[in-house]
């Protein structure tokens, strides 16, 4: 079963940091991803811009309408995500514990929906 680990932090912290800083906490995501890729776990992942490069698209009464910026303003703003293959929301959880982000923003741990019509769906 696949799970989505919503990777939530204060960018104006991130931003705070200098180099090394930037470095080792990245140190820490590769470590992470290593040893979720060698247990099988890993299935994908990836960090987000900026939330000053993102662009928010609504359409209402068939009009597109385009905003800069994010879709609210919020203090933790999605960063990034771990597509993760556990047996369990558990196991989901112990793994999403591991991640860096936990220690100073939240990680968001959601079942990926399987749609039981499509193609190819588990039985």
């Amino acid at each position: 079963m696949q799970f989505m680990a919503l990777i939530y932090g204060d960018g104006s912290r991130w931003e705070a940091f200098s180099h090394d800083e930037r470095e080792a906490v990245y140190e820490r995501y590769r470590s992470f991803a290593d040893e979720a890729g060698k247990a099988g776990v890993m299935a994908g992942g990836g960090e987000l811009a900026s939330t000053r490069d993102a662009t928010t698209v609504r359409v209402r009464n068939d009009e597109t309408l385009v905003t800069d910026g994010p879709y609210a303003e919020v203090k933790e703003a999605l960063g990034g995500y771990f597509l993760l293959d556990c047996d369990s929301m558990e196991d989901a959880v112990e793994w999403a514990s591991r991640i860096p982000g936990a220690e100073h923003g939240a990680i968001e741990v959601r079942p990926v929906y399987v749609d039981p019509n499509a193609e190819g769906a588990p039985s």
